[in-house]
């Protein structure tokens, strides 16, 4: 059900199953490349035949109403918008805390002035996957540190059902998170619109949000033309775990990641051989108990691995290779080991902070770099919507301190036009 290797014995082939990551298949690009392309040049009216192809449904008009949100919110259990608000709550006080201020100061008596300017994106599309379930928890980590940062337009786009409705709670989450627009698009066809504009769709600055493959593979091709957060690959799971570890706990961890499809990856890194069998027990004993059993067990097969290491010093080396999106420290002393970790997306302590603690509720966000890119990428964030500008004021004796060396880097580049745009001011040619 799950791959077994011994590091010590099998690292080449461990690391080599390890580097393998999740790349788009060559026909994946050609069909998204094909898809942005068609939208980009005829607007709407692609826009309409992919909807109809992908999700099943003709649409005359794409944006959903004030009406429909309202409908949604008040359909929805009380109780659940009541746990809604309070994980909106953790993720703002989380998220506030990560903004920034414009920052100018000044030299010599004000000669010199220089600066960086903080200011929010102005119009932002947030996606928010739709097809095997609704997913709230997405809504408010995408939206709320974007309305934290001050972006003027939050907009959101997700699939839609088969009957052109959108599930009420992805709309109650929007409402709960103050989503400007929500529209019923989704799929590369989605990133497109959004990232090009439509005679309906608005053109935004920046895309953000997880989505499947074809998603992923559109932000990827629209980069550059708009912002994108990151290129998000299959969620995974690592736990680093000693004998001191509970086997049932470790189990339902690597499957709370394994039923989120079959490209999923969950391991499990430990130096306790008895550990790495019981908990091969314990996935054998529930997943029988789920209700995404199949899916489990594909991605179990495909992407599991339980990987016995000669020691925990091992075990952390290892863990930094990965760089997971998620890591589990169930250890005895979970808080000595995380010091030890240079690349995770997100760190989760002990054997009460299981991987949905974070998805969830803590306020940390669950929108993180997958397949290795924890090494230079980083969980979304308030960052993720300003743009930091340069401010920079010289007075004329603050130059003609600076002048010699400006003009001899000039000189050393080669490019006496820069050294020129110095010299000219100080030359009777600059004088008014």
């Amino acid at each position: 059900m799950i791959n077994k290797y011994n590091y010590l014995m099998e690292k080449d082939k461990v690391l080599s199953i390890l580097a393998e990551k999740q790349i788009e298949e060559e026909t994946v690009n050609r069909q998204v490349l094909e898809i942005v392309e068609n939208v980009r040049r005829d607007g709407d009216s692609a826009l309409k035949a992919y909807t109809e192809k992908f999700d099943g449904v003709l649409l005359e008009n794409f944006e959903v109403s004030g009406a429909e949100i309202m409908a949604a919110y008040k359909s929805t259990p009380q109780d659940l918008i009541d746990a809604l608000e309070r994980s909106k709550a953790n993720i703002e006080a989380y998220h506030k805390r990560q903004v920034r201020e414009t920052v100018i100061y000044k030299e010599g008596k004000q000669d010199i002035v220089l600066g960086q300017l903080i200011k929010p994106i102005e119009k932002v599309a947030l996606y928010v996957p739709g097809g095997l379930a609704p997913y709230p928890s997405s809504v408010l980590m995408n939206a709320l540190p974007a309305k934290i940062a001050g972006v003027d337009e939050v907009i959101m786009m997700t699939p839609p059902n088969k009957d052109g409705s959108i599930s009420p709670v992805i709309l109650a989450a929007a409402k709960i998170a103050g989503v400007d627009r929500i529209f019923k698009i989704g799929g590369a066809q989605g990133v497109a619109a959004f990232a090009y504009g439509t005679e309906t769709v608005p053109q935004v600055d920046k895309i953000v949000g997880p989505g499947n493959i074809y998603v992923a593979t559109a932000k990827k091709i629209v980069s550059g033309t708009v912002g994108i957060d990151m290129v998000a690959g299959p969620s995974e799971i690592v736990v680093l775990a000693d004998e001191w570890a509970n086997p049932a706990f470790v189990a339902a961890d690597l499957l709370s990641q394994a039923e989120h499809d079959e490209r999923a990856a969950s391991i499990l890194v430990t130096d306790s051989a008895t550990l790495a069998e019981r908990v091969e027990a314990c996935l054998a004993e529930q997943v029988e108990k789920l209700d995404k059993k199949e899916i489990c067990l594909k991605a179990l097969k495909n992407n599991g691995k339980i990987i016995l290491v000669n020691d925990m010093a091992y075990g952390v080396d290892l863990v930094n290779k990965i760089a997971p999106e998620h890591l589990e420290i169930l250890t005895r002393d979970p808080f000595e080991f995380y010091k030890k970790i240079r690349n995770a997306g997100a760190i989760f302590l002990g054997e009460y902070t299981p991987e949905p603690v974070g998805d969830y509720y803590a306020g940390t966000n669950h929108v993180l770099p997958t397949c290795g890119t924890a090494r230079f990428n980083s969980a979304l964030s308030v960052d993720d919507f300003i743009v930091k500008t340069s401010l920079i004021y010289y007075s004329q004796s603050a130059l003609t301190q600076a002048r010699a060396d400006i003009e001899l880097i000039a000189n050393a580049e080669g490019l006496t036009a820069h050294r020129n745009a110095v010299a000219i001011r100080f030359s009777e040619g600059g004088l008014k």
